[in-house]
């Protein structure tokens, strides 16, 4: 787990701002991005985004049409 620092958050998100030229990011947008630059750079990312999309369909498919259950349009 990454640690929360919000001295160094803030940093970093001044710093991707400049970057962005005028783009603005929250508190917990700039912790979303730290964690996935932190995932990338320990090569974990893969394993990640494959959970990541499991977790999306069940929630977006499977918890909606239980029993196979489609609704017709």
């Amino acid at each position: 787990m990454l640690a929360t620092y919000p001295q160094d958050v803030a940093l970093a998100v001044r710093d991707h701002q400049g970057r962005c030229r005028g783009a603005r990011w929250g508190l917990s947008g700039a912790k979303a991005v730290l964690k996935l630059r932190a995932l990338r750079s320990n090569g974990d990312f893969d394993a990640y985004w494959a959970w990541h999309e499991t977790q999306e369909f069940t929630r977006d498919h499977q918890a909606r049409y239980r029993d196979t259950l489609i609704p017709a349009a």
